[in-house]
């Protein structure tokens, strides 16, 4: 047996000489995609309906108990799973001292870190993979991420060659946008898509922008990601400053679907399928209604 023990790869080993966390738990929504996304549903995670409407991929089976808020997690409710490992991340620092009186914390960040957040969420998928003896199928997933994200740019292949600006709508007079540091924005690379915004976004976002720098930017398609306030739903399509930008003028406006603006590689690959549909929509199937 010890001989056997020993043939087994380091990673394996490592594994086999503690013991597998059978009943996780998360309070970060980029580690639970990673998680379903790895077959493993986890006992606990925070909002789960706003989830379904928000992030939407990857489905959340049946079975989860949802801990309240993000920002404000239930920590009884967590503790009545009897989880035997949370994951957490940067995010939730604060959390951590309570989230230990209950089991052992692992935090894996993705955002922050000083790391191409693409790569960190790679590096995360791993991680989670080596903790839950899960080590092939994170392998996989990486690799089919990748590799359908090569796919998809093949298909845009002969596009207009326009660059792209991804903004997120505060209200009907701001925005945010996402730079080539976010995901959406590393997301574009590999799609072989010119990002309009050069300015830095500190891995994320901007802070809120006037609608009159998307003036500043004449030639670039504009990408509405959800949510749309309803302001802004109700009174950009109606506003002559709106709809003489040049990108709104031309019909180079798409709104697509909701993702997850701070998710893992499962968002990565959504945000890269919906805007590949949405550069594939005529005109008038695109826009803010």
């Amino acid at each position: 047996m010890l001989a056997g023990f020993a043939a087994l790869p380091l990673a394996r080993r490592a594994a086999a000489a503690r013991a597998i966390p059978g009943r996780v738990a998360t309070v970060d929504w980029a580690l639970l995609e990673t998680l379903l996304a790895l077959d493993v549903v986890p006992v606990a995670a925070p909002e789960l309906l706003l989830y379904r409407s928000t992030v939407i991929e990857p489905d959340l089976p049946d079975g989860i108990a949802d801990i309240g808020l993000r920002g404000q997690p239930n920590y009884e409710a967590l503790r009545a799973t009897d989880p035997d490992l949370i994951l957490s991340s940067n995010y939730y620092t604060w959390a951590e001292p309570a989230l230990r009186r209950i089991s052992p914390v692992e935090s894996i960040s993705i955002y922050g870190t000083g790391e191409p957040v693409f790569a960190a969420a790679e590096a995360a998928t791993r991680q989670i993979g080596v903790l839950l003896d899960r080590q092939e199928a994170a392998e996989r997933l990486v690799e089919a991420i990748v590799d359908r994200l090569a796919v998809l740019k093949t298909e845009l292949a002969g596009g207009d060659g326009r660059p792209l600006i991804v903004i997120n709508l505060g209200d009907a007079r701001h925005f945010r946008v996402f730079g080539a540091d976010s995901m959406f924005g590393e997301v574009l690379i590999r799609l072989g898509l010119a990002n309009a915004w050069s300015e830095n976004t500190s891995y994320s976002a901007s802070a809120p922008l006037g609608i009159e720098m998307l003036a500043q930017v004449p030639d670039a398609t504009i990408v509405v990601v959800p949510p749309v306030p309803p302001d802004a739903a109700r009174v950009l399509p109606g506003s002559a400053f709106w709809n003489a930008l040049p990108g709104v003028a031309d019909g180079r406006l798409l709104r697509l679907d909701a993702i997850n603006p701070f998710g893992a590689l499962p968002a990565a690959l959504r945000f890269a399928r919906l805007l590949v549909d949405a550069l594939a929509r005529p005109p008038e199937e695109r826009g803010l209604g």
